[in-house]
């Protein structure tokens, strides 16, 4: 079996967290692969995990761990995937912040058929951007994500960034029940609201853990919102910490605040100055501890602030000359049928999309000049939190009418209830592309449209 050393310290690393046992750990170790095809080899494959003490959770896993393996490349390199799929459903992965061709964006019947059982699919693209981003399937999302189906994906930058420590932390909430059974992932009555929220916390899969940190030392903390309804809350009482990076893209450093609001999909790399050996920390979600961060000693001399990051090569959008675009997200308040198909709650422009419809993408809701320069007035007419993430391409958020915002380049802007805020960008990459909502809920049911550049 000819293993890359990337394979190699993958494995390790799923073994350390899963056990020998696991069976998403056994199939993806018993593959054989070719060096000259791909850099990782990812197996999606059914995995039970303890999610609660002496309960199993019939999870699937991508590379034998739930939240799934940590994909690596650097900034420029191509990234090749050769995805397996070991399940009994049919399914995708879609790179989720990544300025990649559409054919390797993952979502079924618009950008690729999906991969059936026992099929393999080979991702293969460059990462123009350093930054956190994730991984998922664009199929059955609520089943698929709730089940642990997500995974981060790092992309280093191509200079060394100062860090001389990071941890990564996937945030997931998990719908089950106190015996460790897996609850309904999307109810009606909350799927015209909020969104259906699962009732277990968990960093990397694991509920409260206790993560060590060097003491003294600056880490990077690559936080990763993989969940399909929660927004965070994120607050570290009595840390130092500072704001790198949002949703991949760098930002002038700032303190982390009283708190920061992290929807999912979206992601925060922050920057924390550990305390002393022996100290503690809490990371909270509101009132709600997520984890204790621990203080250990290191050995090493105190560690000082790394410079900003470097700016990723997005294209700048020119104002003076976008053509501007309105998008009012909307309650439909239809209430379900189903002898008429699935429900729409929700609506894009008086447009409901419907998932079971393989050629929804086939009716764009806005046709885009490949490399023309756009204004998007995003409107919310609820009163519910929407993360609004745009495949393909990032855009610049640049004011709201309910917050200051300093100007940034993003994927998904979590827009407040009520909230209109007006985002531009550079079409600049040609095809078809999803614009919806990443609470999994919303989205099912109608907050999701295709945005068209040719």
């Amino acid at each position: 079996m000819n293993l890359s050393r990337r394979q190699v310290v993958a494995g390790l690393a799923a073994l350390g967290v899963a056990g020998l046992g696991a069976g998403g750990v056994r199939y993806w170790l018993g593959r054989t692969r070719d060096v000259a095809s791909h850099d990782y080899e990812l197996i999606a494959a059914p995995l039970d995990l303890e999610l609660v003490p002496g309960h199993r959770t019939p999870a699937w896993a991508y590379g034998g761990q739930a939240p799934g393996l940590e994909l690596r490349c650097r900034q420029g390199e191509r990234l090749r995937v050769r995805f397996i799929n070991r399940l009994e459903v049919e399914t995708t992965i879609h790179w989720h912040g990544i300025r990649l061709p559409i054919d390797m964006d993952g979502v079924p019947y618009v950008s690729q058929l999906p991969v059936k059982p026992g099929e393999y699919f080979d991702y293969e693209f460059v990462c123009p951007d350093a930054g956190s981003y994730w991984y998922h399937p664009h199929t059955a999302s609520a089943e698929q994500l709730g089940r642990g189906l997500v995974g981060p994906l790092i992309v280093e930058e191509r200079e060394p960034s100062g860090f001389a420590h990071e941890r990564t932390l996937s945030l997931k909430t998990w719908h089950v029940d106190e015996r460790g059974a897996f609850t309904a992932f999307s109810l009606p009555r909350l799927a015209a609201r909020e969104g259906t929220r699962g009732r277990l916390s968990s960093i990397n899969g694991v509920p409260n853990p206790t993560l060590e940190l060097p003491a003294g030392q600056v880490v990077r903390l690559r936080l990763i919102n993989v969940d399909s309804t929660v927004t965070y809350r994120l607050n570290l009482p009595g840390g130092e910490a500072r704001i790198y990076a949002l949703d991949g893209n760098p930002v002038e450093p700032r303190p982390l605040g009283k708190d920061h609001w992290l929807g999912p999909g979206m992601r925060l790399d922050l920057a924390l100055k550990v305390p002393a050996a022996g100290n503690e920390l809490p990371l909270r979600n509101g009132p709600l501890r997520l984890a204790t961060l621990r203080s250990v000693a290191s050995g090493e001399a105190p560690g000082d602030w790394p410079p900003p990051l470097p700016a990723n090569p997005v294209a700048e959008p020119d104002l003076a000359r976008a053509e501007t675009l309105r998008f009012n997200f909307e309650w439909t308040a239809t209430l379900a049928d189903p002898r008429k198909g699935p429900a729409r709650y929700w609506q894009i422009n008086g447009q409901a999309w419907d998932i079971n419809d393989k050629r929804c993408a086939e009716r764009p809701i806005a046709s885009l000049r490949h490399g023309g320069h756009y204004i998007f007035v995003l409107r919310n007419m609820a009163q519910y939190q929407h993360p609004i993430h745009l495949h393909g391409m990032s855009f610049k958020v640049l004011d709201s009418d309910r917050k200051r915002i300093t100007p940034y380049f993003t994927d998904t802007y979590l827009l407040g209830k009520n909230e209109t805020a007006r985002i531009a960008f550079v079409a600049d990459n040609p095809g078809v592309w999803m614009f919806h909502c990443h609470v999994i809920d919303h989205m099912e049911t109608g907050l999701m449209a295709a945005i068209e550049v040719v």
